[in-house]
């Protein structure tokens, strides 16, 4: 509800008041101000302001006259009545087409009109809109409060700003995961996440709208295909933004008529409404956040003294602990790489992780439903812990499906985004969960040293691997590879050729010059100079098996990090 020019011009008072420039705008132009006003203009005048003037001072002076005109129009002042009879007699032309030029309203207003009747009138019209619009917003802040004490659903509460704002609203988390939607959101919702992940949303960036309202200074406004997105920030109790409500309106919406006060008002107790929401909402997942993690850190931990007693706990928070399970182990190896080519503000970051780690356990639990799975995960120490449901009779095929799954929705998602994956081995009874989860973090180990980053070992496979870890434990032994490899590592600083290279290559083709050569794209010549240089440096024959042998135990214990 506003009170427009139109509204105005019906008043009794401006019975006699002639519109000579801008009359097809009366209808749409709003006022929320009244004001007598002579030159000076300056910054005395408001924008949506209806300015009353006798023209004193310049009436008689075309020039003078056109640009205090001029001024107010500048001020974004909504209509000019001027008052005939005195200083002026009549509007000339030239500021009439100025006032058109602009699309502003100008008005004759007869001499014994009384500038002090009219502001009584345009008032009163004022107040009594503002009364209404009060009594409408505190009506809406007693209906949204109702909603809360029912414990309504957050969709409820969307759609029912939709009902009074007239478009419709997404109501998210702080990372901008769609928490509630009303009815009638536009197509582009389906690249929401898409819009996530890219930073696009929520915006992150302080730029808000300029206004002296301080509700509308926090809106922030977004540009996504064909519409104009306003975010809400919904501050907690704790003083920070938790989540956002958003509004989609079409981008052809002029957003001064759409923030009228009435709109502000439903927004801003809107917003207060969705903290109390969330508030609650937040204490019950906190709760059962903190119970699953404290839970999974007792299993790896072997704190449970008896399967019956871990299942009872395990009942509470929702776990099934009657199935067989395994441990994997995911470790993202890129994630700060990835927010660094963003260019993103660096406080950013810990919001952004937390998003990123959302999306790939939604991933997770989504794999496991699709293969009718239990899956239990946490996210601890920048590591992912899961333990998955198995099939005793094909375990390793069914970590592979559900690997494989996780991987396709993770590449479609988040192509860049890269994981490596260790994965124990089934253990039976309450102490086979401590005993799987080791297995994960020595095969997550093994995976990343010898494999690279973005690869998957099981642990079963890693038996040669174990024994050189063994092997490594031992100071003599360290000291045997760190003088086998050492020279050889010092050579390649020194020289850039990569001699461990050459004689891995070398014995993968058991000692075939010829193949290696061909692998290595060198000639004959050249390899045989790099296989003397290796005798030379390491004071070991390849002709000798006792001698190939340490050579190519010390590389591989050294490759896995061992020393």
């Amino acid at each position: 509800m506003s009170l427009t020019v139109y509204d105005i011009l019906k008043l009794d008072i401006l019975k006699d008041a002639k519109v000579v420039a801008g009359g097809e705008f009366v209808k749409d132009k709003v006022v929320q101000w009244v004001s007598a006003m002579e030159m000076p203009v300056e910054s005395f005048v408001r924008k949506n302001e209806l300015v009353l003037t006798t023209a004193i001072g310049c009436g008689h002076n075309l020039e003078e006259f056109e640009e205090f005109v001029q001024d107010v129009i500048n001020s974004e002042a909504t209509v000019l009545g001027v008052a005939l009879g005195r200083h002026i007699f009549e509007i000339p032309k030239e500021v009439i087409e100025l006032a058109n030029q602009h699309q502003f309203i100008l008005i004759e207003l007869p001499w014994e009109v009384r500038f002090s009747e009219i502001t009584e009138a345009v008032m009163f019209e004022l107040n009594d809109i503002n009364y209404k619009e009060s009594r409408r917003s505190e009506k809406v802040q007693q209906e949204l409060l109702t909603l809360i004490l029912k414990e309504t659903e957050l969709t409820c509460i969307a759609n029912y700003l939709y009902q009074h704002v007239g478009y419709p609203v997404i109501i998210t988390d702080q990372i901008g995961t769609i928490q509630a939607q009303s009815e009638e959101i536009p197509h582009f919702l389906d690249n929401w996440r898409e819009y996530m992940v890219k930073g696009i949303i929520p915006a992150r960036k302080p730029m808000s709208l300029s206004s002296h309202d301080p509700m509308i200074q926090k809106i922030q406004t977004i540009k996504i295909e064909d519409y104009c997105i306003l975010q809400l920030p919904v501050i907690q109790v704790s003083g920070n933004t938790q989540d956002f409500l958003f509004v989609i309106l079409p981008s052809d919406i002029s957003l001064e008529h759409f923030l009228t006060q009435f709109t502000v008002n439903i927004l801003e107790h809107a917003v207060t409404t969705i903290a109390l929401w969330f508030s609650r909402k937040n204490a019950v997942e906190e709760s059962k956040l903190l119970l699953h993690t404290s839970f999974i850190k007792e299993l790896i931990n072997g704190e449970f003294t008896s399967l019956e007693q871990a299942d009872s706990r395990a009942e509470i928070v929702g776990y099934n602990l009657k199935v067989p399970y395994i441990s994997i182990i995911g470790a993202p190896e890129n994630l700060k790489t990835l927010f660094q080519k963003r260019k993103l503000d660096v406080g950013a970051y810990p919001l952004w992780l937390e998003s990123m780690i959302h999306y790939i356990k939604e991933e997770i639990y989504y794999a496991a439903q699709s293969l009718n799975k239990e899956v239990m995960i946490t996210f601890q120490e920048d590591q992912l812990l899961v333990f998955l449901e198995i099939s005793l009779e094909n375990k390793k095929e069914g970590v592979t499906d559900f690997l494989e799954l996780v991987d396709r929705r993770l590449k479609s998602l988040l192509p860049k985004v890269v994981i490596s994956w260790g994965i124990g081995n089934y253990n039976e009874d309450i102490l086979g969960f401590k005993e799987s989860y080791q297995n994960a973090k020595i095969a997550l180990n093994i995976c990343r040293n010898k494999k690279g980053i973005g690869n998957r070992v099981m642990y079963e496979n890693t038996r040669i691997d174990r024994v050189l870890l063994s092997l490594s434990q031992n100071q003599e032994m360290k000291e045997i590879i760190m003088s086998t490899v050492e020279p050889l590592v010092e050579y390649n600083k020194q020289r850039n050729l990569d001699l461990i290279d050459t004689i891995s290559t070398y014995n993968h083709y058991q000692g075939n010059v010829s193949q290696t050569a061909k692998a290595l794209f060198l000639h004959r010549q050249s390899l045989l100079y790099r296989l003397r240089k290796i005798e030379e440096l390491t004071g070991l024959s390849l002709v000798d098996p006792d001698d190939l042998f340490l050579l190519d135990l010390s590389i591989k214990t050294w490759k896995m990090g061992c020393c």
